[in-house]
């Protein structure tokens, strides 16, 4: 399988949006991408190799959604293939899953987005405060 997105290509985007914009696949809510294979989907992400591995991915990206500095994950930090693998790239130890070329730290909300195209659910930037916009009585 040829890699059509790259880490070094990705990070050269300055913001967020862009490299939201290059990652984004629009696919469909529900569409499985094991199908009935999910649990080899499930058994891999829980291994001792891949959490191992992860832990790389992490540090490399200083813990920031999309390696976009300003964008500190504070729950959970998932890592987004950025070329989709399939259970054969899993059963047949393809070097794409552990290439740090085709990963990168997102939060699930950034990682859903980038799947299903829901951009409502991105946190692009700080909210803007205004004058009393959190007093309750005005």
């Amino acid at each position: 399988m040829k890699m059509s997105r790259s880490y070094s290509e990705l990070i050269t985007l300055r913001t967020f949006q862009d490299r939201f914009d290059y990652l984004k696949l629009d696919g469909k809510v529900g569409k499985e991408t094991f199908g009935f294979n999910r649990w080899l989907n499930q058994v891999f992400y829980t291994s001792k190799e891949w959490r191992n591995f992860r832990r790389t991915i992490i540090i490399r990206d200083d813990g920031n959604d999309l390696a976009c500095e300003d964008f500190e994950i504070f729950g959970v930090i998932m890592i987004h293939h950025l070329n989709t693998i399939t259970k054969e790239d899993i059963l047949n130890r393809n070097p794409i899953v552990f290439d740090p070329e085709n990963l990168i730290t997102t939060t699930l909300n950034t990682h859903n987005a980038i799947h299903y195209g829901d951009k409502s659910r991105l946190i692009i930037g700080p909210t803007i405060r205004k004058k009393n916009d959190t007093c309750p009585w005005l």
